[in-house]
This record gives C-alpha cells, structure tokens and sequence, in this order.
C-alpha cells in the first residue's frame, strides 16, 4: 500500500510540473538549446543559396544557436527521402526537414504520428489569414496544420530558348497539337525539341503530369487522385498515348542526367524546350540569363489556365532534439521577411498572399497572377496528389512506359495503384 501511495504521489507531482515546464519554455525569449538540424535536398544553383538566406537571418537572430544545414543531393529529393526515412523510423529524426505539402506531409508522417501539429505558429502571429485556404487545407490533418510553407512552385511550366525560336522564327507552342507540329520542324532543323532527364526517377512524372492535365482537365485530372477518374480509362489511356508520342522528340540521353541538366541544354541551345517546376528559374538567376531574354516560359501546351501546385513546407518532428529552435525556424520561414528573402532566390513565389510585390521579378510577378487565377491542381511528381508510396510506384510505372512503350501494361499498373491508395 505504502508503495501505490508513492507512486500516485509521484505521478501528482509529475502534473503538477509538467504544465509549468510548458509555461517556462512558452516564456523564453532567447533559444535555450544548443543546435538546429535542417535536412534539404537544396543543392542545385539557386535553391542552395536561397536556403542559405534564410539561415544567415536565423543565425543573426540566434547567433548562438549551431544551425546544421544537412543536405541530401539528388533533384527532388529522391534520395533525401531515403535518408529521411530511415532517421524517423529509427527515433534519430532531424530538428526539422523540407518535406512537401499535401500527402507528401500528412499521408507519410501525419497520419502515422511523426508530427507534432505547428498550429499555433501561424496563430500566435495572426498569420492564419495570409495564406491561401487551399494551402492551408493540404498542409492540416484532422483541424490541425502541421507543416509551414515557404513558397509555392509551379510545375506545369515550359521552358524555351528565346533564340532558338525567334531564329528559326517559331512561336512557343500553346496547345499539344502546336508541340508536335514545332517538335517536327525543330527536329529537321538537327535541333532537339525537348530536353527530358530521368536519372532521378520522377522526371518522366513530372512530364506526364501536365500532359494528364492537358487531356483531362482539371475536375477529372484531380479525380485520378480521389478514384473519380480511371487510370484505365479512355482518356486516360489517351493521355499515356499523347505521353509516348512526345518521347519522339526527347534526347537519347535521357535516362542519364538530372532536370538540371535538361535546362541547361535548353540554356545552351542544344534543346529548344524543357517542362520542369519554376526551380529552373532559380538556376538560370544563378547562372546569369535574363528572363524574358535568354530564355522564356509558357505554361506547359494544353494546361493554359492551370497551375499543377506544389509547396516546400517545413515541420517539426514529435521527437525533434531542439523543439524550440525548430519553432524558430518555423516562425521566420512564416514571415514575410523570411519568404521575401527565401523566394526570389529559389524561383518560387510566397506562400504568403501579403508578398512585397517589388522583390519578384517579371517571371516570378507572372506566376504569382496566375496563382491568384487559374485553377489549382497538385502535383504527382512532387508529393502533393500522393503519398510518398503511392508516388515511388508511380515514377516505377512510368520510368516502364518509357522503356517498353507499353500503353495496356501501364494502364493496367496504374489503375491498380489506385485501387490500393486513392481516397
């Protein structure tokens, strides 16, 4: 008896403690830890001087505060991926980690408790309102948000050569039909058309997304994630078809380089066109072209209107070794400083709907309007549409299509992924 009475007395004072440590950390002002963890895979031109932006203001904020900026090389975060799961999984995660939006957050790490919920970051600073509700809805699970977005990158863009084109007096094409009578004329001219990577697995994806979207629509392009809208189906099948017909008019090496390197072919004139997300943006700042002179942009042909949306968040895992320098961080990646001086350096625009307008040059300006008008779709390739599992078989299915041409086997693979994910 004597013992049980020790032990109810214990757990006593454990609740009594336990809110006023709460108190005592909520009441700091100043970081009481000692480091600061962040895993990216921002390596490329452009997106790795952005996030170092972003931490010279924290470590002038927090000058004693050692901030470890871990990143994983490999475009798209294939391979950080890898890495980030085997640290979570095995209780080592870092203090925090770029991680998409949508079910790349909440379908991975939400719903299996790796999280803790951030709510109150974008509460506390009466925030909520300055972002969009659709960016709001795909980083919350169950009425809370657990992820803070830094930007919002664009994946159904076309990038092109403004010389290629106006020397060979062609217009950018606008619709699939206009693609395939300039790829024709670019290919007899020895030029090659489109520059497409694959070395990273989800580059074909990230193609195959915007054509889905050009046959589909946007009501039925969203329903291949929800199950409205069969893999297998005719238009669906249609699109795969449309997809196959573009590799005509790819470079042999495809399957061996990066997305970066297919834009830097389109920079140095050896492709006239390459479909990539807005990062590209950010890489051809950071090696001196001039939008809107040495290279323009389009919406990828037959998605006019649309925006395949993607969003780089940040959250704070339930077993981070430095909550309250993960806090911090969270906070200035929510602030308009931290995303005025984050964004224009990555070639993404703010998550924020407040942005200083007069940071933004005129490609980034452009993808801001269009955000504000089109209709909004998420992204495959980028974790948005579908949970990391569901979108690793993906890539699988369609690294296949490219290789064996087959339309009935991918159908087939694809509807039935869907079977087993959607919802």
């Amino acid at each position: 008896m004597n013992t049980r009475r020790l032990v109810l007395f214990v757990a006593m004072v454990l609740l009594l403690l336990v809110p006023m440590a709460a108190q005592a950390r909520g009441a700091a002002e100043e970081p009481t830890e000692e480091g600061l963890e962040i895993v990216t895979w921002w390596t490329a031109g452009g997106e790795a001087e952005a996030l170092a932006a972003l931490i010279d203001i924290y470590r002038e904020r927090y000058p004693d505060v050692e901030v470890m900026n871990s990143t994983v090389a490999g475009g798209g975060g294939s391979q950080a991926r890898g890495v980030l799961a085997s640290r979570m999984v095995g209780g080592r995660p870092p203090d925090t980690f770029q991680v998409h939006g949508g079910a790349g957050i909440i379908g991975t790490w939400v719903v299996d408790d790796f999280m803790a919920p951030v709510t109150h970051i974008l509460e506390d600073n009466d925030w909520l309102d300055v972002f969009p509700e659709d960016v709001i809805d795909i980083i919350s699970y169950e009425g809370e948000i657990y992820s803070i977005p830094v930007n919002i990158h664009r994946s159904n863009v076309m990038w092109y050569n403004t010389a290629v084109f106006e020397d060979n007096n062609l217009a950018p094409p606008q619709t699939l039909d206009d693609f395939f009578s300039v790829a024709q004329e670019l290919q007899q001219l020895g030029i090659t058309p489109l520059a497409l990577a694959g070395t990273d697995g989800w580059e074909p994806t990230h193609l195959l997304e915007s054509v889905l979207l050009a046959e589909l629509g946007a009501e039925a392009y969203r329903g291949l994630w929800d199950g409205r809208t069969a893999w297998d189906g005719t238009q669906t099948r249609e699109a795969l078809a449309t997809f196959i017909a573009m590799l005509d008019y790819i470079n042999p090496d495809q399957s061996a380089i990066t997305n970066i390197d297919a834009a830097e072919y389109v920079a140095e004139g050896e492709a006239a066109m390459t479909v990539m997300g807005d990062w590209v943006h950010g890489f051809y700042l950071a090696i001196g072209l001039t939008p809107g002179e040495d290279y323009g942009w389009a919406p990828t042909p037959g998605t006019g209107g649309n925006f395949i949306m993607l969003t780089d968040t940040f959250g704070l895992p339930i077993d981070a070794p430095n909550p309250g320098n993960v806090e911090r961080w969270l906070t200035l990646v929510a602030s308009r400083e931290g995303q005025d001086t984050f964004n224009p350096i990555k070639g993404s625009i703010s998550a924020r709907t407040d942005a200083d307008r007069d940071k933004y040059d005129v490609y980034l300006l452009s993808a801001m309007d269009d955000f504000a008008r089109d209709s909004i779709v998420p992204s495959v390739a980028h974790g948005a549409a579908a949970e990391v599992g569901w979108m690793s078989r993906i890539n699988d299915a369609v690294t296949f299509l490219v290789e064996d041409k087959d339309i009935d086997a991918a159908a087939a693979e694809l509807q039935s992924l869907a079977d087993q994910y959607a919802r």
